[in-house]
């Protein structure tokens, strides 16, 4: 893999894009827990992203908003994935999308180049009008509008599949 996008390049890819985004930078953050704790008014739809892979080794990104606890036997069934998903591994997701565990994120598409991975977008997050993700490092949270999002992963040759996340 070619050397990762850094967040400034992720920025100006957004702006290259005409894509509004507001960034705040903060202490690092591993889990949707202590995002909470530092957060504070940051507003709008708050996100979660698993790194996940099937029993034939290929590779997904499911995003949704930071209180679904999704249901990953059903949404495998329902991407019609033969078998279970299980989350994959860090190494995997830094020769992947380039990005550590703690960090993981959609603008992360922008490092995958060979497009060997799968976006699985929520609906339900979709229909937040503006989300938090973090910029390819989890020392930040940038903001953008859920169209803007779409708009981003196309951009990178991408085309998520839209779904609404079965839950548990």
């Amino acid at each position: 893999m070619t050397r990762p996008a850094s967040q400034e390049e992720l920025l100006a890819e957004l702006a290259r894009l005409g894509i509004a985004s507001q960034t705040v930078q903060h202490p690092p953050v591993f889990t949707v827990d202590e995002a909470r704790a530092w957060r504070g008014d940051i507003g709008g739809g708050h996100t979660k992203n698993l790194f996940l892979t099937d029993r034939k080794g290929r590779l997904y990104l499911a995003v949704t908003l930071e209180d679904v606890k999704v249901d990953l036997k059903e949404l495998a069934i329902a991407v019609s994935v033969n078998g279970r998903f299980s989350f994959a591994s860090a190494d995997l997701l830094r020769r992947h999308l380039g990005v550590e565990p703690g960090s993981v994120t959609p603008f992360a598409l922008i490092n995958d180049r060979q497009k060997t991975v799968t976006a699985l977008f929520d609906e339900t997050m979709l229909e937040t009008k503006h989300l938090n993700f973090h910029p390819l490092t989890n020392t930040a949270t940038t903001g953008i509008s859920s169209a803007d999002l779409l708009k981003f992963a196309e951009a990178q040759g991408h085309t998520p599949l839209r779904l609404r996340f079965p839950q548990k």
